[in-house]
């Protein structure tokens, strides 16, 4: 990691590349248990696809001035990370695998563009009709943004970039990721592939589970994330469980299209699980598909378990997926997101007494989960 004041972004080494080994974590990896033993043991692969927070170098020329280390960690869902890397530690059950790169490089929980140039050069063009710290809608072109969700700068964007421009822009975020969020996406695959293919044979339970975390507020100008978001994209107290159907885990519709990707009794006593794992006040606490129906990666997961529906229905297996959006305040804990809500510029230390005790209900969530 480069060296920074506390004011800037943090940096890979330009050329850092990850291999598999780098990002998948499970129970026992540090004293020899190798993978194969840790998914003949478990049944749930936690991904997380926006845990990575460190820029790589060598994108550094491309970013806004504007951009401060605050503003590059809150366009992470960099709080997951050490509460995934927890959890595995003390939970034989699961699989972790994260991604080393932030989503400003390429968000692997949206649908890769067939043409990444096009995509990032359209983006660019809404970004300058719109002008600097605007409102823009980027549907269907976010897979690299030029700005934050609060529509802050990420990149440095001309009102008179060339081709040739553009054509270099998207070549460095290409070559950057074949470094690391591509490493992430391969390896994610893979392992998905091998722990269905475990399921089928042994007739067991899978879900994979796409962990993410979200603010109820985004950011000032002087970096206060204190600007609460609209009722519709509020999140509950602690988490919403997507499945891609409605408030109870259902289908949404009769297009086939619109099939969920965990079954809805399963899904609701994954809620009910969590709701009492993590002692929840009301209900409401714990929602289904409320903000959010969950993305690309449940969708991608879910498409696949209905090729393999017939063979897993041969043997009693089970294939589900599932996202789970934490609130980040919660996950950050109530000091470090009042920290937050105050301008500045920096990040938070993450409370590792609160991390320890947030994996420990997410591993009783789930153990409470296998016994129904």
């Amino acid at each position: 990691m480069m060296a920074a004041s506390d004011a800037e972004p943090l940096f890979l080494e330009p050329g850092t590349r990850f291999a598999p080994a780098d990002i998948v974590r499970w129970a026992g990896k540090d004293t020899g248990s190798t993978l194969d033993e840790a998914i003949a043991r478990a049944d749930v692969l936690v991904s997380a696809p926006h845990a990575g927070s460190l820029i790589p170098g060598e994108l550094r020329e491309f970013l806004a001035p504007e951009l401060t280390r605050r503003l590059q960690f809150d366009f992470t869902d960099q709080s997951t990370s050490p509460v995934v890397r927890r959890w595995a530690e003390i939970d034989e059950s699961i699989v972790v695998v994260e991604n080393p790169h932030p989503r400003l490089v390429r968000d692997p929980n949206r649908a890769r563009p067939a043409d990444l140039r096009a995509s990032l050069a359209e983006a660019l063009a809404r970004v300058r009709a719109a002008g600097p710290f605007e409102r823009v809608d980027l549907t269907g072109v976010d897979a690299i943004r030029p700005v934050t969700f609060s529509f802050f700068p990420l990149l440095r964007v001309s009102a008179d970039e060339t081709e040739a421009e553009i054509e270099r822009l998207t070549r460095a975020f290409e070559d950057a990721g074949t470094r690391g969020v591509d490493v992430y996406e391969r390896t994610r695959d893979d392992l998905l592939e091998r722990f269905a293919a475990r399921a089928i044979d042994a007739g067991t339970r899978f879900t994979t589970l796409s962990f993410h975390d979200t603010m109820n507020t985004t950011t000032t100008r002087d970096g206060a994330v204190n600007v609460p978001r609209a009722e519709a994209d509020r999140l509950p107290a602690v988490v919403a469980l997507s499945n891609r159907g409605d408030e109870r885990g259902e289908r949404r519709g009769e297009d086939a299209s619109m099939s969920v990707t965990m079954h809805p009794d399963r899904v609701r006593t994954l809620a009910e699980a969590h709701r009492a794992a993590f002692g929840v006040r009301a209900a409401s606490d714990v929602a289904l598909n409320k903000p959010y129906l969950g993305s690309q990666e449940i969708i991608r997961a879910g498409a696949r378990f209905g090729e393999l529906a017939g063979a897993a229905s041969a043997t009693g297996a089970q294939l589900d997926a599932v996202q789970a959006e934490f609130l980040r305040e919660y996950l950050l804990g109530e000091a470090n997101a009042e920290i937050l809500r105050r301008p500045g510029v920096g990040w938070v230390e993450p409370d590792l007494d609160h991390v320890d005790r947030l994996a420990h209900a997410c591993r009783d969530a789930w153990a409470l989960y296998r016994q129904n």
